[in-house]
């Protein structure tokens, strides 16, 4: 199970009135298990930022002047998420700007959703917590997750930090990390504990625990596709 947890920044609100694309941030899962690979990119958007816009993630005209063209990282943006599930905060509000940037610059390259599956993690946020705030900080608040470094909102860090809700969110634990930084720890399966504020030890578990966990996430995605 692939999953990408994707999230971008943007010069406004809406598309549909010019609006463009300025980051795209991607944090990749596999089987829960964080795998070291992200894609992180900035875009300049051929137009200027909205001063509102600014506020919220701190990206300038002046700092986006260099950076590359939609045209020339969409290729490697395709590459790294195509195939995979993608879990993004309000999904319609991405989704609806990579659509529109891969329908201006080619109609060939079709729909994000029709080359990978969409869960909205807002969605899910509010079918589990009815009538409270479920935006991002709320839910760090509510479920203990250490987001204190979020000055700005920022496509990369906001991706790692919805990875650690969304697995508190879709049971409670944290993930394991492929690899390591070394070769002798290159088959090593070690624990990477979900950065909560007075977290406990997490230890690896059991073969046989392991396959009673599996079988109950295979049961929370065959729910969180009901969302």
């Amino acid at each position: 199970m692939r999953q990408i947890i994707l999230d971008t920044e943007t010069t406004g609100i809406d598309p549909q009135q010019g609006h463009r694309l300025v980051e795209i941030g991607c944090v990749e899962m596999v089987d829960r298990k964080f795998t070291k690979r992200t894609f992180h990119v900035y875009i300049n958007p051929e137009r200027e930022v909205d001063p509102e816009a600014v506020a919220v993630h701190g990206i300038t005209d002046d700092f986006l002047k260099d950076k590359p063209l939609f045209a020339a990282v969409v290729k490697d943006f395709l590459e790294f998420v195509d195939g995979a599930e993608l879990i993004i905060h309000n999904a319609p509000f991405d989704v609806g700007f990579l659509n529109h940037e891969m329908n201006r610059l080619d109609p060939g390259l079709g729909r994000i959703e029709d080359r990978c599956l969409i869960t909205d993690s807002l969605a899910m946020a509010r079918h589990m917590y009815p009538g409270q705030k479920n935006n991002l900080d709320a839910l760090c608040r509510r479920l203990g997750v250490d987001n204190s470094g979020r000055t700005y909102h920022g496509a990369l860090l906001d991706s790692e930090i919805l990875a650690e809700v969304y697995l508190l969110m879709t049971g409670g634990q944290t993930s394991l990390k492929l690899g390591g930084d070394s070769e002798d720890e290159e088959n090593d399966l070690s624990v990477r504990s979900v950065t909560r504020k007075g977290s406990i030890p997490v230890f690896a578990a059991k073969p046989e625990e392991l396959e009673v966990h599996r079988a109950y996430i295979e049961k929370i995605g065959q729910s969180a596709d009901a969302w």
